[in-house]
């Protein structure tokens, strides 16, 4: 599939199923992905995968994080199980760095749109799913991460569940987005 092709057809997928990438194509695609502008090549991100049993444990420390009747608590559980792998991303900026911490974000994200496009270009699916569970102490404390670091949310991984054909966006006009800067003349 052409760069083009995944950009214009990529979609985010809701309902995933097996299988997933294991953990050396994951890898094999991050180390693509990580090619992404990034100033500096700090790489100011870690990704922490998350499939069979721990996405039961997510699950079960979503649920325990929300005061709810029963019934809320098993649909909050069982979002961890909406897809086989839940690649849980990891903000670590680099502190007292010369590159300021909006650039490291800005290069995280970069990083993880390339490794979804690369994602739908193998045939998988995957959704960026955020949310108040990204605050969560809890959630914090079971993926062991360390106090300068943030929850950016999860890559919900997978095969989509229906296949649906690569239909192509259609691009939108955004030229009323664009301006070019023309300096006054110098007087002289």
């Amino acid at each position: 599939m052409d760069v083009m092709t995944a950009v214009l057809s990529r979609r985010s997928a809701r309902r995933l199923v097996e299988p997933a990438p294991d953990d050396q194509e994951f890898a094999y695609l991050l180390r693509a992905a990580a090619t992404a502008p990034d100033h500096g090549r700090i790489r100011p991100w870690r990704w922490i995968l998350v499939r069979g049993e721990g996405r039961a444990a997510l699950g079960r420390c979503f649920a325990d994080d929300i005061p709810a009747p029963q019934a809320e608590r098993d649909r909050t559980e069982a979002k961890a199980r909406r897809a086989p792998l839940l690649a849980t991303l990891v903000f670590a900026p680099a502190v007292d760095h010369r590159v300021p911490e909006w650039e490291q974000l800005a290069a995280t994200s970069a990083m993880t749109g390339s490794l979804m496009l690369l994602l739908h270009a193998r045939g998988f699916g995957s959704i960026w799913r955020t949310g108040p569970f990204t605050e969560s102490s809890s959630a914090r404390r079971l993926l062991g991460l360390g106090p300068d670091e943030r929850l950016l949310g999860w890559l919900y991984i997978g095969t989509p569940q229906e296949a649906q054909p690569h239909r192509r966006r259609t691009p939108e006009d955004v030229t009323g987005r664009i301006s070019v800067f023309a300096p006054e003349p110098a007087a002289v």
